[in-house]
């Protein structure tokens, strides 16, 4: 009988002693490359589960907790009287524990317990753990699990259907990770610390400017922050038809032609000024024409700019909110108008653009104001959350009117005045933008480094 030489290129043998999944993408991508600088050491070897059941009582407050994907640690989400919460078997976690979620550990949900959730509760959703702080510093353990490698290790060790992936805590107990002495551990947290530390400066810098702002502005248009005022029962308010924008008790309590009242410049219209949401002329264009498509993920909340413009064509625009060249495009529906979503197109295929249904659009319309003046002003924290007591609409799902924009009375300065303003103000943002580019890079630059140590390059 002729005999056969088969080469088995693309065969993985596993021993079964060391087979803890039945999946192949684990079994084939379960390794590290870590480099050979520490000692490999299960997680298990310095993580005990801390299961302390608590029954919750109705008359009871309780702290719960939040992880933020990413490394973005463990925050308090929210203080829940016992009677509102649905699940009454829960568990207590308790300062300087290690914290994951079961589900989003795929999206790197890791965290140390911080002192302000120290005794909080948690779901099944959760785990966590003791930690021998004798081999292991927290934030060192934070670091590791949070890499991409280690991220990837977790996505492959999670069963479960679509978005509802959990993590199987024994692969997580098992898998094992570079573990250099304490001393060792702590130059590493302390060099990926100091540079997280002057990013955060740099973040708080950028957020000081940003008051900055508001308050130079508010301060050279003449207008005063009105105090909040506690409401008062038993009080008649009479107001006339003519004052009244928007139907509703707190609407009417409050109305927006004062938010702006300025003692130096006359207040007007913004509607005088700018056409709102007006029609967009198509006509010239044929249907396979080119326009720009901004749809709202392509708007930095950061900057209120556009950061991307993609291709888009006239045929594919039905539906959605056009817009000109040099139009202002301002969200109207939350979380987006409140962050700030807003921008002045430029740049546009054939000077023309769609995108979300949610923006309203503010057209120039008058040469008597610039745009980058009315631009400024609807940036502020102060019209941002006036415009909150407008809303429309169901929860979630609630949306700045029309008419809010059209009646919002603006102080008018003169021309000079506000080019004057607009440059001061561009300036102080040129400032706030450098200090975010170099925040984000001292932030790279700190993960980079820490895994330079740990994996080989």
């Amino acid at each position: 009988m002729e005999s056969n030489n088969f080469i088995y290129n693309d065969l993985k043998f596993v021993s079964f002693s060391k087979l803890t999944n039945w999946s192949v993408q684990y079994i084939i991508n379960n390794t590290f490359n870590y480099n050979k600088k520490y000692p490999l050491i299960e997680i298990g070897d310095f993580l005990i589960r801390n299961k302390t059941l608590i029954e919750i009582k109705d008359n009871i407050e309780y702290k719960r907790v939040t992880i933020k994907v990413n490394n973005g640690g463990v925050y308090l989400r929210d203080i829940e009287k016992g009677i509102k919460i649905g699940t009454k078997k829960q568990y207590i976690i308790t300062e300087g524990q290690f914290l994951l979620s079961k589900i989003d550990a795929r999206n790197g949900a890791f965290g140390v317990v911080p002192v302000e959730t120290n005794k909080a509760i948690i779901t099944g959703n959760f785990w966590t753990f003791d930690i021998d702080y004798s081999k292991i510093h927290p934030h060192y353990l934070s670091l590791i699990v949070t890499t991409p490698e280690f991220i990837n290790f977790c996505q492959k060790a999670s069963n479960g259907t679509t978005n509802r992936h959990y993590l199987q805590e024994k692969l997580f107990l098992e898998v094992k990770i570079p573990l250099p002495s304490l001393k060792e551990q702590n130059r590493l947290v302390e060099n990926y610390v100091k540079k997280i530390k002057v990013a955060e400066e740099q973040e708080q810098k950028a957020g000081q400017l940003e008051h900055e702002i508001e308050n130079y502005l508010l301060e050279e248009l003449g207008v005063e922050k009105q105090k909040e005022e506690k409401k008062q029962l038993g009080k008649l308010i009479f107001g006339q038809f003519k004052g009244i924008l928007e139907w509703g008790v707190d609407k009417i309590l409050r109305g927006n032609q004062e938010i702006l009242k300025s003692k130096k410049y006359p207040n007007k219209k913004l509607s005088d000024y700018f056409f709102i949401n007006p029609r967009t002329n198509l006509d010239q264009l044929n249907d396979n024409d080119e326009m720009s498509f901004i749809p709202m993920d392509c708007i930095s909340d950061i900057y209120g700019e556009v950061i991307k413009i993609k291709e888009g064509k006239k045929k594919n625009s039905s539906g959605y909110t056009k817009f000109q060249e040099n139009d202002l495009i301002w969200a109207r529906i939350t979380p987006c108008m409140q962050n700030g979503k807003s921008a002045i197109v430029k740049g546009l295929k054939n000077r023309l653009g769609y995108g979300s249904t949610e923006y309203h659009v503010i057209r120039k319309k008058s040469n008597d104001i610039i745009l980058d003046f009315i631009y400024n002003i609807l940036r502020t924290e102060l019209i941002r959350g006036d415009a909150v007591n407008y809303f429309t609409g169901s929860a979630g799902q609630q949306r700045v009117p029309k008419s809010y924009l059209e009646n919002l009375k603006i102080p008018l300065p003169p021309l000079e005045k506000q080019i004057e303003i607009v440059a001061y103000i561009t300036n102080l943002k040129n400032k706030i933008k450098k200090l975010h580019i170099l925040a984000k890079k001292n932030r790279e630059e700190a993960i980079r480094e820490f895994e330079q140590e740990i994996f080989n390059s």
